[in-house]
């Protein structure tokens, strides 16, 4: 007779939402126009360079993560949003909520792209009026 224990399976996960992933290529594109909006007149070569980091800095985790879902056998991988952000989250101090951890993962590039977005209209409307 094995001694093998049937835990019951944890609501927790760790891993995002393929949604948190979408938006973040979302306000990584509007910050790269908001930042050739604002900056474009003035240095072309700078603003290419700074593109073209911030496009490797989202594409290298994109193809990380189309292998890894691909490879996996994750039986989470069908949840909806809504499911996904009334589980728990486990980071390393504990479980949080999924809608305050997708909330804490998008907070820093939402405000930087926003952010440069409400700059480069600002420009717009004041050089043009």
């Amino acid at each position: 007779m094995s001694k093998t224990s049937q835990r019951p399976k944890s609501t927790a996960s760790d891993q995002l939402h393929p949604w948190i992933y979408r938006t973040i290529v979302g306000l990584a594109l509007i910050l790269i126009l908001s930042a050739w909006g604002f900056f474009g007149p003035y240095s072309g070569l700078a603003l290419a360079v700074v593109s073209a980091f911030i496009f490797i800095a989202v594409v290298i985790p994109i193809i990380l993560w189309r292998i890894w879902r691909n490879h996996t056998t994750d039986p989470d991988r069908s949840d909806s949003f809504a499911a996904w952000q009334e589980r728990d989250f486990e980071i390393c101090d504990g479980r949080l909520k999924g809608a305050d951890a997708a909330r804490q993962v998008l907070l820093p590039i939402a405000a930087v792209s926003l952010g440069m977005a409400v700059f480069a209209l600002v420009l717009h409307f004041d050089v043009g009026g």
